[in-house]
Protein backbone atom coordinates (compact mmCIF):
# COMPACT_ATOMS: atom_id res chain seq x y z
CA UNK A 1 0.00 0.00 0.00
CA UNK A 2 1.55 3.23 -1.09
CA UNK A 3 -0.02 5.55 1.52
CA UNK A 4 -0.30 9.59 0.19
CA UNK A 5 2.34 10.65 2.85
CA UNK A 6 4.82 8.05 1.85
CA UNK A 7 8.12 8.73 -0.94
CA UNK A 8 9.56 7.16 -3.36
CA UNK A 9 11.60 4.52 -0.74
CA UNK A 10 10.99 1.41 -0.36
CA UNK A 11 12.03 -0.59 2.83
CA UNK A 12 13.74 -3.26 0.78
CA UNK A 13 16.53 -0.81 -0.13
CA UNK A 14 17.32 -1.12 3.53
CA UNK A 15 18.70 -4.83 3.63
CA UNK A 16 16.23 -5.29 6.61
CA UNK A 17 16.20 -8.63 7.83
CA UNK A 18 14.03 -10.66 5.53
CA UNK A 19 11.24 -11.51 8.40
CA UNK A 20 10.80 -7.85 9.14
CA UNK A 21 9.93 -7.04 5.01
CA UNK A 22 7.64 -10.26 5.56
CA UNK A 23 5.66 -8.18 8.21
CA UNK A 24 5.95 -4.96 6.63
CA UNK A 25 4.05 -6.83 3.47
CA UNK A 26 1.65 -8.35 5.61
CA UNK A 27 0.78 -5.09 6.41
CA UNK A 28 0.58 -3.48 3.12
CA UNK A 29 3.67 -1.11 3.58
CA UNK A 30 5.93 -0.99 0.69
CA UNK A 31 7.51 2.79 0.48
CA UNK A 32 8.78 4.73 3.61
CA UNK A 33 7.91 8.01 5.05
CA UNK A 34 10.13 10.73 4.91
CA UNK A 35 11.41 10.40 8.76
CA UNK A 36 11.71 6.20 8.01
CA UNK A 37 13.49 6.90 5.06
CA UNK A 38 15.73 9.60 6.50
CA UNK A 39 16.28 7.31 10.08
CA UNK A 40 16.50 4.15 9.08
CA UNK A 41 19.95 4.13 7.50
CA UNK A 42 21.83 6.08 10.60
CA UNK A 43 20.36 3.47 12.97
CA UNK A 44 20.75 0.56 10.67
CA UNK A 45 24.08 1.80 10.71
CA UNK A 46 24.56 1.87 14.25
CA UNK A 47 24.41 5.15 14.83
CA UNK A 48 22.11 7.57 17.60
CA UNK A 49 19.69 9.50 16.04
CA UNK A 50 17.53 12.43 17.48
CA UNK A 51 14.55 12.47 15.15
CA UNK A 52 11.71 15.01 14.51
CA UNK A 53 8.12 14.80 12.57
CA UNK A 54 4.91 15.91 12.71
CA UNK A 55 2.91 13.49 14.99
CA UNK A 56 1.23 10.43 13.03
CA UNK A 57 4.31 10.21 10.39
CA UNK A 58 5.83 6.58 11.11
CA UNK A 59 8.46 7.47 13.80
CA UNK A 60 7.27 4.52 16.08
CA UNK A 61 7.62 1.77 12.47
CA UNK A 62 11.13 3.67 12.72
CA UNK A 63 12.22 2.91 15.53
CA UNK A 64 10.84 -0.76 15.97
CA UNK A 65 12.66 -2.20 12.64
CA UNK A 66 15.80 -0.80 13.93
CA UNK A 67 15.46 -2.52 17.42
CA UNK A 68 14.25 -5.75 15.56
CA UNK A 69 16.84 -6.00 12.98
CA UNK A 70 19.37 -5.04 15.62
CA UNK A 71 18.60 -7.57 17.74
CA UNK A 72 18.04 -9.91 15.17
CA UNK A 73 21.70 -9.60 14.02
CA UNK A 74 22.71 -10.45 17.32
CA UNK A 75 21.15 -13.49 18.67
CA UNK A 76 21.46 -14.43 22.50
CA UNK A 77 22.95 -17.18 22.97
CA UNK A 78 22.89 -17.40 26.98
CA UNK A 79 19.65 -19.94 27.95
CA UNK A 80 19.46 -17.85 31.51
CA UNK A 81 17.12 -15.29 32.86
CA UNK A 82 16.27 -13.00 29.98
CA UNK A 83 17.00 -9.63 30.86
CA UNK A 84 15.78 -6.59 28.19
CA UNK A 85 18.13 -5.84 25.49
CA UNK A 86 15.21 -3.09 24.06
CA UNK A 87 13.79 -0.53 25.86
CA UNK A 88 11.09 1.69 24.92
CA UNK A 89 9.98 4.69 27.22
CA UNK A 90 6.44 6.58 26.72
CA UNK A 91 5.47 9.19 28.54
CA UNK A 92 1.90 7.74 28.47
CA UNK A 93 -0.06 4.63 28.97
CA UNK A 94 -1.96 4.74 25.89
CA UNK A 95 0.86 5.22 23.91
CA UNK A 96 2.71 2.69 25.54
CA UNK A 97 -0.31 0.17 24.23
CA UNK A 98 -0.22 1.71 20.89
CA UNK A 99 3.90 0.84 20.76
CA UNK A 100 2.79 -2.91 22.22
CA UNK A 101 0.10 -3.25 19.29
CA UNK A 102 3.21 -1.87 16.88
CA UNK A 103 5.41 -4.23 17.93
CA UNK A 104 3.43 -7.11 17.39
CA UNK A 105 2.51 -6.58 14.67
CA UNK A 106 5.86 -5.99 13.18
CA UNK A 107 7.89 -8.40 14.87
CA UNK A 108 4.99 -11.47 14.25
CA UNK A 109 7.87 -13.12 12.49
CA UNK A 110 10.73 -12.64 14.85
CA UNK A 111 10.36 -14.58 17.51
CA UNK A 112 11.41 -12.30 20.31
CA UNK A 113 9.44 -11.55 23.14
CA UNK A 114 7.37 -8.03 23.70
CA UNK A 115 7.10 -6.94 27.73
CA UNK A 116 4.64 -4.02 28.32
CA UNK A 117 4.18 -2.27 31.56
CA UNK A 118 2.21 0.90 32.77
CA UNK A 119 0.72 2.08 35.84
CA UNK A 120 -3.00 1.89 36.98
CA UNK A 121 -3.89 -1.44 35.72
CA UNK A 122 -2.46 -5.31 36.18
CA UNK A 123 0.38 -4.38 38.52
CA UNK A 124 0.83 -8.62 39.37
CA UNK A 125 0.14 -9.66 35.84
CA UNK A 126 2.86 -7.43 34.45
CA UNK A 127 5.48 -8.06 37.49
CA UNK A 128 4.75 -11.71 36.46
CA UNK A 129 5.44 -11.81 33.03
CA UNK A 130 8.42 -9.44 33.03
CA UNK A 131 9.88 -11.87 35.17
CA UNK A 132 9.83 -14.37 32.93
CA UNK A 133 12.14 -12.41 30.69
CA UNK A 134 11.30 -9.99 27.76
CA UNK A 135 13.90 -9.22 24.71
CA UNK A 136 11.68 -5.68 23.97
CA UNK A 137 9.76 -3.69 27.08
CA UNK A 138 7.87 -0.73 26.54
CA UNK A 139 6.20 0.89 29.53
CA UNK A 140 6.17 4.41 31.20
CA UNK A 141 8.75 5.68 34.03
CA UNK A 142 7.06 5.72 36.77
CA UNK A 143 6.21 1.69 36.36
CA UNK A 144 9.90 1.35 34.91
CA UNK A 145 11.41 2.02 37.91
CA UNK A 146 9.60 0.86 39.88
CA UNK A 147 9.80 -2.96 38.91
CA UNK A 148 13.69 -2.20 38.73
CA UNK A 149 14.15 -1.44 42.35
CA UNK A 150 12.22 -4.63 43.16
CA UNK A 151 14.63 -6.53 40.69
CA UNK A 152 12.17 -7.63 38.57
CA UNK A 153 14.74 -6.57 36.12
CA UNK A 154 17.23 -3.98 35.35
CA UNK A 155 18.77 -1.57 32.85
CA UNK A 156 22.23 -2.96 32.65
CA UNK A 157 21.96 -5.73 29.76
CA UNK A 158 20.16 -3.31 27.28
CA UNK A 159 21.87 -2.72 23.88
CA UNK A 160 19.02 -0.30 22.73
CA UNK A 161 17.02 2.58 24.03
CA UNK A 162 14.74 4.57 22.76
CA UNK A 163 12.69 7.51 24.35
CA UNK A 164 9.50 8.48 22.18
CA UNK A 165 7.31 11.83 22.49
CA UNK A 166 10.78 13.10 24.31
CA UNK A 167 9.26 16.68 24.38
CA UNK A 168 6.13 15.48 26.33
CA UNK A 169 8.23 13.69 28.86
CA UNK A 170 9.27 17.47 30.02
CA UNK A 171 5.93 18.41 30.04
CA UNK A 172 4.24 15.80 32.50
CA UNK A 173 7.64 16.54 34.67
CA UNK A 174 9.29 12.85 33.89
CA UNK A 175 12.49 14.22 33.31
CA UNK A 176 14.16 13.28 36.63
CA UNK A 177 12.98 9.43 36.01
CA UNK A 178 14.28 9.63 32.25
CA UNK A 179 17.77 10.79 33.80
CA UNK A 180 17.40 8.03 36.22
CA UNK A 181 17.13 5.50 34.02
CA UNK A 182 19.79 6.46 31.97
CA UNK A 183 22.37 6.70 34.16
CA UNK A 184 21.90 2.87 35.55
CA UNK A 185 21.96 1.71 31.23
CA UNK A 186 25.25 0.98 29.54
CA UNK A 187 27.24 3.77 28.60
CA UNK A 188 26.28 5.55 25.73
CA UNK A 189 29.00 4.82 23.33
CA UNK A 190 28.31 1.12 24.24
CA UNK A 191 24.55 0.94 23.53
CA UNK A 192 22.50 2.28 20.76
CA UNK A 193 20.09 4.93 21.47
CA UNK A 194 17.30 6.82 19.59
CA UNK A 195 15.02 10.18 20.45
CA UNK A 196 12.34 11.07 18.85
CA UNK A 197 9.84 13.98 19.28
CA UNK A 198 7.48 16.14 17.50
CA UNK A 199 9.45 19.12 18.75
CA UNK A 200 13.35 19.38 19.30
CA UNK A 201 13.43 22.35 21.67
CA UNK A 202 16.04 23.39 23.45
CA UNK A 203 16.08 20.57 26.20
CA UNK A 204 15.59 18.18 24.10
CA UNK A 205 18.52 18.76 22.03
CA UNK A 206 20.62 19.40 25.46
CA UNK A 207 19.44 15.78 27.01
CA UNK A 208 20.55 14.14 23.99
CA UNK A 209 23.76 15.74 23.70
CA UNK A 210 24.06 14.21 27.79
CA UNK A 211 23.19 11.14 27.31
CA UNK A 212 23.60 9.64 23.36
CA UNK A 213 26.97 9.42 21.75
CA UNK A 214 27.13 12.19 19.08
CA UNK A 215 23.35 11.64 18.16
CA UNK A 216 22.91 12.26 14.15
CA UNK A 217 19.82 15.27 13.94
CA UNK A 218 16.67 14.31 11.34
CA UNK A 219 14.44 16.62 11.20
CA UNK A 220 11.34 16.89 8.63
CA UNK A 221 9.66 20.09 7.44
CA UNK A 222 10.71 21.66 10.67
CA UNK A 223 9.40 24.51 9.60
CA UNK A 224 5.76 23.16 8.44
CA UNK A 225 4.61 22.93 12.45
CA UNK A 226 1.30 21.40 11.56
CA UNK A 227 0.30 18.79 8.76
CA UNK A 228 -0.69 20.79 5.63
CA UNK A 229 -3.85 18.77 5.03
CA UNK A 230 -5.40 20.15 8.24
CA UNK A 231 -7.85 23.31 7.74
CA UNK A 232 -7.99 25.08 10.07
CA UNK A 233 -10.27 27.70 11.10
CA UNK A 234 -10.64 30.07 14.18
CA UNK A 235 -14.36 31.74 15.58
CA UNK A 236 -13.77 34.98 17.73
CA UNK A 237 -16.74 34.74 20.02
CA UNK A 238 -18.04 35.02 23.57
CA UNK A 239 -17.88 32.48 26.28
CA UNK A 240 -21.58 31.93 26.93
CA UNK A 241 -22.28 31.36 22.87
CA UNK A 242 -19.53 28.84 22.81
CA UNK A 243 -22.06 25.52 23.33
CA UNK A 244 -24.63 27.12 20.87
CA UNK A 245 -21.86 27.36 18.45
CA UNK A 246 -20.43 23.85 19.13
CA UNK A 247 -23.94 22.48 18.76
CA UNK A 248 -24.74 24.31 15.72
CA UNK A 249 -21.54 23.46 13.80
CA UNK A 250 -21.90 19.38 15.00
CA UNK A 251 -25.78 19.57 13.00
CA UNK A 252 -24.10 20.72 10.23
CA UNK A 253 -21.06 18.01 10.20
CA UNK A 254 -21.10 14.20 10.19
CA UNK A 255 -19.34 13.63 13.69
CA UNK A 256 -18.58 10.43 13.71
CA UNK A 257 -14.88 10.53 14.71
CA UNK A 258 -14.36 13.77 16.42
CA UNK A 259 -12.46 15.24 19.54
CA UNK A 260 -13.55 18.62 21.85
CA UNK A 261 -10.63 20.02 23.47
CA UNK A 262 -10.86 21.58 26.92
CA UNK A 263 -9.01 22.82 29.68
CA UNK A 264 -9.98 21.58 32.52
CA UNK A 265 -12.27 18.64 33.81
CA UNK A 266 -15.08 20.77 34.57
CA UNK A 267 -15.50 22.62 31.44
CA UNK A 268 -15.35 19.05 29.92
CA UNK A 269 -18.41 18.09 32.07
CA UNK A 270 -20.05 20.81 31.23
CA UNK A 271 -19.38 20.12 27.32
CA UNK A 272 -20.49 16.56 27.99
CA UNK A 273 -23.70 17.66 29.37
CA UNK A 274 -24.65 19.78 26.93
CA UNK A 275 -24.27 17.25 23.88
CA UNK A 276 -26.22 14.47 25.54
CA UNK A 277 -29.01 16.62 26.05
CA UNK A 278 -28.71 17.64 22.36
CA UNK A 279 -28.70 13.92 20.89
CA UNK A 280 -25.04 13.59 20.37
CA UNK A 281 -23.50 10.29 21.92
CA UNK A 282 -20.06 11.51 23.80
CA UNK A 283 -18.09 10.60 26.64
CA UNK A 284 -15.32 12.11 28.63
CA UNK A 285 -11.60 11.96 28.96
CA UNK A 286 -9.57 13.20 31.72
CA UNK A 287 -7.14 12.47 33.57
CA UNK A 288 -8.65 10.37 36.42
CA UNK A 289 -10.70 7.77 33.95
CA UNK A 290 -9.55 4.54 35.44
CA UNK A 291 -7.20 2.53 33.17
CA UNK A 292 -9.53 0.09 31.93
CA UNK A 293 -12.23 2.58 31.09
CA UNK A 294 -9.80 4.60 29.11
CA UNK A 295 -8.54 1.26 27.03
CA UNK A 296 -12.87 0.71 26.55
CA UNK A 297 -13.06 4.38 25.38
CA UNK A 298 -10.42 4.43 23.11
CA UNK A 299 -11.36 1.38 21.70
CA UNK A 300 -15.37 2.50 21.08
CA UNK A 301 -13.64 5.37 19.52
CA UNK A 302 -11.54 3.84 16.73
CA UNK A 303 -14.18 1.63 15.79
CA UNK A 304 -16.76 4.39 15.47
CA UNK A 305 -19.09 3.20 18.20
CA UNK A 306 -18.39 6.42 20.08
CA UNK A 307 -18.79 9.66 17.70
CA UNK A 308 -17.24 12.42 20.21
CA UNK A 309 -14.65 12.21 23.01
CA UNK A 310 -14.40 15.33 25.33
CA UNK A 311 -10.93 15.41 26.30
CA UNK A 312 -8.09 17.33 27.92
CA UNK A 313 -4.63 17.61 27.37
CA UNK A 314 -4.40 13.95 27.91
CA UNK A 315 -5.56 12.88 24.79
CA UNK A 316 -3.53 15.46 22.71
CA UNK A 317 -0.45 13.14 22.29
CA UNK A 318 1.23 9.82 20.81
CA UNK A 319 -1.85 8.07 20.00
CA UNK A 320 -2.73 6.97 16.32
CA UNK A 321 -6.83 6.74 16.40
CA UNK A 322 -7.63 6.57 12.77
CA UNK A 323 -10.01 8.73 10.59
CA UNK A 324 -10.38 11.68 13.30
CA UNK A 325 -12.25 13.83 10.87
CA UNK A 326 -13.12 16.60 13.17
CA UNK A 327 -11.13 18.67 15.74
CA UNK A 328 -12.38 21.40 17.98
CA UNK A 329 -10.99 23.51 20.47
CA UNK A 330 -13.29 24.51 22.35
CA UNK A 331 -10.99 26.05 24.62
CA UNK A 332 -8.18 27.45 23.13
CA UNK A 333 -4.94 25.76 24.78
CA UNK A 334 -2.17 27.82 26.72
CA UNK A 335 0.78 26.73 25.34
CA UNK A 336 1.40 26.75 21.41
CA UNK A 337 2.57 23.24 21.16
CA UNK A 338 -0.28 21.86 22.77
CA UNK A 339 -2.29 23.26 19.82
CA UNK A 340 0.22 22.00 17.13
CA UNK A 341 -0.55 18.23 19.00
CA UNK A 342 -4.24 19.00 19.69
CA UNK A 343 -4.78 19.15 15.73
CA UNK A 344 -2.59 16.28 15.04
CA UNK A 345 -5.02 14.03 15.98
CA UNK A 346 -6.51 14.41 12.48
CA UNK A 347 -4.97 14.31 9.49
CA UNK A 348 -2.41 11.54 10.29
CA UNK A 349 -0.98 9.15 7.77
CA UNK A 350 -1.89 11.17 4.97
CA UNK A 351 -5.21 11.84 5.47
CA UNK A 352 -7.16 15.30 5.87
CA UNK A 353 -9.18 16.69 8.54
CA UNK A 354 -10.73 20.13 10.04
CA UNK A 355 -9.41 21.76 13.47
CA UNK A 356 -11.97 24.18 14.49
CA UNK A 357 -10.68 26.71 17.20
CA UNK A 358 -12.93 28.90 19.48
CA UNK A 359 -11.04 32.55 20.95
CA UNK A 360 -13.46 33.39 23.90
CA UNK A 361 -12.45 36.35 25.61
CA UNK A 362 -10.83 33.92 28.55
CA UNK A 363 -8.25 32.26 26.29
CA UNK A 364 -8.25 34.83 23.34
CA UNK A 365 -4.96 35.51 25.16
CA UNK A 366 -2.91 32.18 24.08
CA UNK A 367 -3.43 33.12 20.08
CA UNK A 368 -0.59 35.08 19.32
CA UNK A 369 2.02 32.29 20.85
CA UNK A 370 -0.07 29.89 19.19
CA UNK A 371 0.34 32.11 15.78
CA UNK A 372 3.84 33.01 15.93
CA UNK A 373 4.71 29.20 16.86
CA UNK A 374 2.77 28.10 13.59
CA UNK A 375 4.14 30.89 11.55
CA UNK A 376 1.34 31.98 9.77
CA UNK A 377 -2.54 33.61 11.11
CA UNK A 378 -4.86 31.30 11.50
CA UNK A 379 -8.23 32.28 9.03
CA UNK A 380 -11.07 33.93 11.14
CA UNK A 381 -14.48 32.84 10.26
CA UNK A 382 -17.32 35.53 11.28
CA UNK A 383 -20.04 33.55 13.60
CA UNK A 384 -23.02 34.14 11.92
CA UNK A 385 -26.27 34.34 13.95
CA UNK A 386 -27.38 31.21 12.01
CA UNK A 387 -24.79 29.24 13.13
CA UNK A 388 -25.99 29.55 16.94
CA UNK A 389 -28.19 26.81 17.94
CA UNK A 390 -30.33 27.60 20.91
CA UNK A 391 -29.33 24.54 22.81
CA UNK A 392 -31.64 22.13 24.48
CA UNK A 393 -31.21 21.71 28.46
CA UNK A 394 -28.04 19.65 29.67
CA UNK A 395 -28.21 16.72 30.99
CA UNK A 396 -27.33 15.79 34.64
CA UNK A 397 -23.96 14.55 35.50
CA UNK A 398 -24.38 12.41 38.46
CA UNK A 399 -20.85 12.22 40.14
CA UNK A 400 -20.25 8.31 39.84
CA UNK A 401 -20.60 9.25 36.07
CA UNK A 402 -17.92 11.82 36.07
CA UNK A 403 -14.78 9.32 36.17
CA UNK A 404 -14.84 7.85 32.39
CA UNK A 405 -17.67 7.70 29.74
CA UNK A 406 -21.35 8.24 31.22
CA UNK A 407 -23.66 6.86 28.39
CA UNK A 408 -26.68 5.76 30.14
CA UNK A 409 -28.50 8.90 28.32
CA UNK A 410 -26.86 8.33 24.85
CA UNK A 411 -29.08 5.77 23.18
CA UNK A 412 -32.31 7.61 23.60
CA UNK A 413 -33.67 10.50 22.79
CA UNK A 414 -33.99 13.58 25.23
CA UNK A 415 -36.29 16.02 25.99
CA UNK A 416 -36.16 19.54 28.00
CA UNK A 417 -39.48 17.98 29.57
CA UNK A 418 -39.19 15.76 32.50
CA UNK A 419 -35.43 15.95 33.13
CA UNK A 420 -36.03 16.75 37.01
CA UNK A 421 -34.72 13.45 38.03
CA UNK A 422 -31.98 12.63 36.19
Amino acid sequence: MNLPHTINVEFGQFQLDERLLNALRDAGFNHCTPIQAESLPVVLAGKDIAGQAQTGTGKTAAYLLAIFHHLLKRPVTSTGHLQPRALIISPTRELAIQIHKDALQLGKYTGLTMGLVYGGIDYEKQRTHLGQGVDVLIGTPGRLIDYSKQGVFNFKSLEIVVLDEADRMFDLGFIRDIRYMLRRMPRPQERLSMLFSATLSFRVTELAYEHMNNPKFVRINPEQVTADKITQVIYHIANEEKIPLLIGLLTRIDPKRTIVFVNTKRVAEKVWSYLEGNHFHASILSGDVPQKKRQRLFQEFSEGRLPILVATDLAARGLHIPEVSHIFNFDLPQNAEDYVHRIGRTARAGASGDAVSFACEEFVYSLTEIEDFIGYKIPVIKVDSGLLNKPLPPVRLKRKESRGAPHKHSNRKQHPRGRKNQ
